[in-house]
């Protein structure tokens, strides 16, 4: 059993380390976010004899990743959660100092108590095409802030936002090209994307994303879990016999998945035979538009995972009733 904790503080800049000792003592240190840092980081570990400690960390926008990645190189046991998880734990411990260093301290007692599953590593590839639609996203969203700009731009600017349009424009082709490009590379990527592509209302676009971060169906016990890691689950919330609040999607997961999967949704809804057919069940039971279309876009997650992890194509014939 491990007996050494270590719980990181995650930031741009660096990471503020808490290492809980076998005794329940803890051993503090900042180091960069850096492959120097990590190094520093794991030569201090050596020191403190704890070559096997189970390491955790939120997962704090992309920051994580490469200490992650380096620790679990190392062979360290790396478990990343939800940053929802540590908040609760600590209002649930009466935590009232926020720092740096006490987060760090708050992540590692989590770690001891909680005994997180551990992070399973991406490949490279998949990091590379996560990469690549996470930046296509940003161009395409910067290219809708310009475009609305030019709307209500003075004749002193306005050329130059036609220029950075243009530019913008050029960059969305080459990266959608890129990813192309990139899965095409991949043997596996490829047959994965063929698979998907047989799901009507995913288009393009959307199954890269869905390869990025589904890719690897093993890191998912089943589709449930799939779902909530996009916080596409559904929160109940019912209490006696007085309380019986409406259904509503958890949304405490990728945000960037559930805006990615809402068009398609829209789409599946509304211009395929089986998103129709799902679309009917549902208003004949009572259920309102908004509910609906949340249902779809976890229904689009659940059919995704089930195509790759069984390797077989859409079979409408399982969603038509």
């Amino acid at each position: 059993m491990t007996h050494f904790y270590l719980g990181i503080d995650v930031a741009k800049a660096k990471l503020d380390c808490a290492l809980r000792l076998p005794n329940g003592k803890f051993r503090s240190k900042s180091i960069p976010n850096s492959p120097e840092g990590f190094a520093l980081l794991d030569a201090w570990l050596a020191t403190h004899n704890a070559a096997e400690s189970h390491v955790c960390m939120e997962a704090t926008g992309v920051y994580w990743e490469a200490a992650a990645q380096f620790l679990s190189t190392k062979g360290f046991t790396v478990s990343v959660v939800n940053p929802a998880q540590i908040k609760a734990y600590g209002t649930s411990c009466l935590i009232r100092t926020k720092t740096d260093k006490a987060d760090a301290k708050l992540i590692a007692s989590f770690c001891a108590e909680r005994n997180p599953s551990p992070w399973q590593a991406p490949s490279e590839a998949e990091l590379t095409l996560r990469a690549l639609v996470l930046r296509l996203d940003a161009l395409q969203t910067m290219r809708t802030q310009e475009s609305n700009r030019l709307d209500v731009s003075r004749d002193a600017v306005r050329n130059n936002i036609q220029h950075h349009l243009a530019w913008l424009d050029a960059e969305i082709k080459h990266l959608a090209r890129a990813i192309n490009t990139h899965i095409d590379n991949h043997p596996g990527l490829k047959q994965q994307r063929d698979l998907l592509d047989t799901i009507p209302g995913l288009g393009e676009r959307t199954i890269a994303i869905i390869l990025a971060y589904y890719a690897d169906t093993g890191r998912f016990a089943n589709s449930r879990q799939a779902a909530a890691y996009a916080g596409l689950d559904p929160r109940q919330y019912e209490s006696g016999s007085s309380v019986k609040g409406k259904p509503k999607l958890s949304k405490v997961g990728h945000a960037f998945l559930r805006k990615a999967l809402y068009m398609p949704a829209m789409v599946a809804l509304y211009k395929t035979v089986w998103g129709k057919q799902f679309k009917g069940r549902l208003a004949l039971s009572g259920k309102p538009p908004k509910l609906i279309i949340g249902a779809m876009m976890r229904k689009l997650i659940h059919v995704a995972f089930g195509v790759l992890k069984s390797q077989q194509p859409f079979n409408s014939i399982l969603h038509s009733s």
